[in-house]
């Protein structure tokens, strides 16, 4: 048994922490702080802080991480157009640095001699944690009750709850609930019947997208206006980081925007199924990309493709504070001072259509595109453009 000192439990108020915080408390003599990051997933403070104090915890934290979630994580992503594997806008993956480096601050500001996680032991989110917290407090202790403790299945979990009156939770057809990761930014699915790849996902397992199909008849338009490379307003009004991508979640999502199904390769090399709803920031994605074509030359943006997958690769596996992705960041914003203007999507039943580009760069020349006969072309040294690379061709 450990000496009485303090441990900072990340901690949600949900079945999964209920039963770490019971566990933490038979199995070391340590006061239990209970610490929540509020970055736009479905909160209930009371709930969390009356299920906290059944339990004799005495500190629960409750920070709101929202706009820095937004603004210093989730659109430094969005400007390296940063997807996993060709599907994945990396909603949880990126959530975790900003919770890690956050429970070290408090770890540290209540002299905690460890923090504990809810992550599984067959999952990226413990590696993505315990990445954060080596960076920002190596010398504090980890617990990760998922890779040391006997409860060896869900079963085993329910059992145990049962045993410490710890309340279960129902899905929406009275069953155990699949495994659920929420943020402003996104929601996964994954568990149960999604384990299966044959399986189709149940329409009831989305929570913040309609299906298509049940989507308006009518189209909707948005503007999303730009300036220095990140969302600025939406329509012509400013709006602060966390507004704007809420607004933008639900635009979407009434739409049918933003479902993903698929299989991914995790960091440990497991493959798992699992729905991801990310509507807002699919809208965001489209529209970056479309004010870039306007607004970057060639070159840069073929830099910045060049690079993204990897970034993203960095960004899922946990190593947003390394020195390579940050070297890459430098290298995606080198230019974002010119990314200023609006982009107007038409949000139709699932589909998004770019309408209009909208920008004072001179990086597109009409002059130069057009059809009609004009001097700010040169046609005659197309030919040596030509055969120049006829030679390259065959180097």
């Amino acid at each position: 048994m450990e000496s009485k000192k303090r441990i900072i439990l990340a901690y949600s108020g949900g079945l999964d922490t209920s039963i770490i915080l019971k566990w933490l408390q038979e199995n070391y003599t340590a006061e239990i702080i209970c610490y929540t990051a509020d970055i736009g997933q479905k909160i209930n403070r009371k709930k969390i802080i009356s299920n906290a104090k059944k339990f004799g915890v005495k500190k629960i934290i409750i920070n709101d991480l929202k706009n820095i979630f937004v603004k210093d994580y989730i659109y430094p992503m969005i400007r390296g157009h940063a997807i996993y594997e060709g599907v994945y806008l990396l909603g949880t993956s990126i959530a975790r640095p900003l919770i890690a480096k956050d429970q070290i601050r408090v770890a540290k500001k209540f002299k905690a001699y460890a923090v504990s996680h809810g992550a599984t032991g067959k999952g990226n989110d413990q590696i993505r944690f315990e990445l954060g917290y080596h960076y920002f407090g190596p010398k504090i202790k980890v617990i990760a009750p998922w890779r040391i403790w006997n409860l060896k299945s869900r079963s085993d979990l329910i059992n145990y709850a049962k045993k410490h009156n710890i309340p279960i939770p129902k899905d929406k057809k009275g069953s155990t609930p699949f495994s659920v990761d929420d943020n402003i930014f996104h929601t996964s699915t994954e568990g149960k019947v999604l384990e299966n790849p044959k399986n189709s996902a149940p329409e009831y397992i989305f929570q913040r997208t309609i299906s298509p199909e049940k989507a308006p008849n009518k189209p909707s338009y948005v503007s999303i206006n730009f300036k220095n490379g990140d969302p600025i307003g939406i329509n012509g009004k400013k709006l602060g980081p966390a507004k704007l991508l809420i607004k933008l979640n639900q635009l979407a999502g009434k739409n049918g925007i933003g479902r993903v199904d698929l299989v991914e390769n995790r960091f440990l090399g497991i493959k798992s199924r699992g729905v991801y709803e990310t509507p807002g920031g699919t809208l965001l994605i489209i529209a970056h990309r479309a004010i870039e074509s306007v607004t970057l030359d060639k070159e840069t943006m073929h830099k910045k493709d060049a690079v993204m997958s990897r970034y993203a690769e960095l960004i899922y596996n946990g190593y947003w504070f390394s020195k390579e992705r940050i070297k890459i960041q430098k290298t995606i914003d080198l230019k974002k001072n010119k990314i200023n203007g609006s982009v107007k999507l038409k949000i139709y039943k699932g589909n998004i259509t770019i309408l209009s580009r909208m920008t004072k760069s001179t990086a597109y020349s009409k002059k130069k595109v057009s059809f009609e006969e004009n001097k700010s072309f040169i046609k005659s040294n197309v030919e040596r453009f030509i055969n120049f690379h006829k030679k390259k061709l065959r180097n």
